[in-house]
């Protein structure tokens, strides 16, 4: 109170402003942090949602896992090839989930894989589905996980009814192994294992 009593009112005035200022100006800074954070969780939230996360055809439907990611002797060619996606055997026409959101890039005929979809999930992920019976989607229309895209089918380079999925991040295929974490207990993914 001295100290207030020895200045004049402009210089408390003045100083008050100063103080002001300086707290405004630390406010508005905090903000942009705040809308960063929030920008960043909603980033992560939609990425969480994209990320193909889980099994395209239900445990239920699965005859069994009839091939893996990597290297294999080729069922047609009987040579070593690589195996860039894994396949699932089912009867024709068990239904066939998106893996996770996305938009569908393409939707057609590929030589080798028959009726083929392929998913642009953003953040760098692609999803191939191949040796489809019947196609359920068209290019360039919007996907959410689980929702059924397709059926299991024998076209393109197949031996017998199964579908071919593949996984690709950054151009590169990867083991779609790696992806089933959302719909999987430890009980069902050992079960997919075994098979």
């Amino acid at each position: 109170i001295n100290e207030l009593s020895d200045k004049s009112s402009s210089k408390i005035l003045n100083e008050t402003s100063k103080k002001v200022e300086m707290l405004s100006k630390q406010i508005y800074s905090q903000i942009q942090s705040y809308d960063e954070i929030v920008e960043l969780l909603k980033t992560n939230e939609t990425k969480l949602q994209n990320i193909p996360a889980i099994q395209p055809i239900l445990n239920k439907d699965l005859t069994k896992v009839a091939s893996g990611f990597g290297y294999r002797i080729d069922p047609v060619y009987h040579t070593r090839k690589m195996h860039t996606g894994m396949d699932f055997t089912a009867p024709i026409g068990t239904d066939i989930f998106a893996t996770g959101n996305g938009v569908v890039t393409f939707a057609g005929w590929k030589q080798g894989y028959g009726n083929t979809i392929i998913i642009d999930h953003g953040f760098g992920y692609e999803t191939l589905y191949a040796h489809l019976k019947k196609i359920k989607v068209r290019e360039r229309q919007k996907i959410s996980r689980a929702d059924i895209i397709g059926s299991v089918g024998n076209t393109g380079k197949s031996t017998g009814p199964h579908l071919h999925y593949e996984v690709i991040f950054k151009g590169q295929h990867v083991d779609p192994l790696n992806f089933y974490f959302l719909d999987l207990s430890p009980e069902e993914y050992d079960k997919m294992i075994q098979l």
